[in-house]
């Protein structure tokens, strides 16, 4: 990684009026945490070029982090702020509390303060920072923004196949903890400190230190099974030379904005676009086809559970179905194999699975509503 640490010191010393100490320091962070990242990922790890990803993957990081610089400590301040609340904003006021658009505001103001002081204590966890440090330069202060946008949107696993940005399990949570008694003095206090800007970024951070008590364990069993759908995707794409869309699945993983996917793997809005959509292809048939057992077990949505169908759906996807598909869905829930139902039915393999295919994806239909046009896709 050597030529890579020497990539993002170069940039910082020419982009920056930092001392090279700082330069070499905050690079060397970049590093750790795109080394972490390769090392992790088991399709990195298979590429065969893991350099070249570590490069894309540190530019990245790189980019970001010049940007804060660019804007400076004050409007680097505001730009995450803006970014920050305009994510949580739906989330951090409970339902009981009527809170006009300047309470909501001052409620944001309040939660995030004690983001910025968790999300400092996780720059110096992952970093091996010392306890105390706080970013003295603007270089480290934009370091550290750059760093607290990433975490903010770190994606969790949650049961049932699902996950979320870590920022909004946050702001619930933080929604959860408001009293019903705040809507009487959020009014009354909106207005104190408005114009107040004379304290600094460390002092409002310190002054607004919380720790969030948020246990987020999930269960190790869900976990494993997350990761085994993961791990099968990436296989089955790559084992399709679909490698292109193996990459744009590893960077949608990351939570990356479109923009920052476009320019990490140099496509234009128009090619990226057209990525994605072949990507859903395969996506659907690695679903419905290739490996359904698997998806619709971590989905809760295997035939135990009738497809993950309630009652109602499910007496309508029988009554939708021919008895040629009633049959054979019988069969399937009896555990037979595909050669034992395909002789049973009178007709070849391949044309199975075509049948199957069109069953799950009517169950998936009719499980995400999609003939009315409402809810989406657990798959998307």
């Amino acid at each position: 990684m050597e030529a890579v640490f020497q990539l993002l010191y170069s940039e910082l010393n020419q982009s920056t009026r930092s001392s090279d100490r700082v330069c070499g320091e905050v690079a060397d962070r970049i590093l750790d945490e795109v080394s972490r990242i390769c090392e992790q990922s088991q399709h990195i790890q298979s590429s065969g070029d893991v350099e070249a990803w570590a490069t894309k993957l540190g530019r990245h990081r790189l980019q970001q982090c010049l940007a804060y610089y660019k804007l400076g400590s004050r409007a680097g301040r505001v730009e995450l702020h803006g970014r920050l609340s305009a994510i949580v904003y739906r989330y951090v006021a409970p339902p009981q509390l009527q809170t006009s658009y300047q309470g909501r505001l001052l409620l944001i103001e309040d939660f995030l303060q004690g983001f910025y002081a968790e999300s400092l204590n996780a720059l110096r966890r992952e970093t091996q920072l010392d306890r105390t440090y706080s970013p003295r330069v603007l270089l480290e202060l934009a370091e550290y923004m750059a760093f607290t946008q990433r975490y903010a949107k770190r994606r969790i696993s949650l049961p049932g196949g699902r996950s979320q940005q870590l920022i909004v399990l946050r702001a619930q949570t933080f929604s959860q903890q408001q009293p019903p008694e705040l809507s009487v003095d959020i009014e009354q206090t909106a207005e104190v400190g408005a114009g107040d800007s004379d304290y600094t970024w460390n002092d409002a951070i310190v002054a607004q230190i919380r720790e969030q008590s948020v246990d987020r364990a999930t269960d190790p069993g869900e976990a494993n099974l997350h990761q085994k759908v993961i791990d099968e995707l990436v296989g089955y794409l790559e084992s399709n030379n679909h490698y292109d869309c193996a990459n744009y699945f590893v960077l949608r993983l990351a939570d990356l904005s479109t923009a920052e996917i476009e320019a990490i793997l140099g496509l234009t809005p128009r090619q990226r676009d057209y990525l994605q959509q072949r990507f859903k292809y395969h996506l659907i048939r690695f679903a419905l086809s290739h490996n359904w057992e698997l998806v619709h077990q971590w989905l809760d949505a295997d035939l135990d559970r009738n497809l993950g169908l309630t009652a109602s759906q499910w007496q309508i996807f029988l009554e939708q179905a021919t008895p040629s598909q009633q049959h054979l869905l019988e069969l399937k829930q009896g555990s037979a194999s595909d050669g034992e139902i395909a002789e049973e039915l009178g007709c070849s393999v391949a044309r199975l699975k075509k049948q199957w295919f069109d069953l799950l994806k009517r169950a998936w239909e009719i499980r995400n509503d999609r003939a009315s046009g409402e809810g989406t896709s657990k798959y998307e």
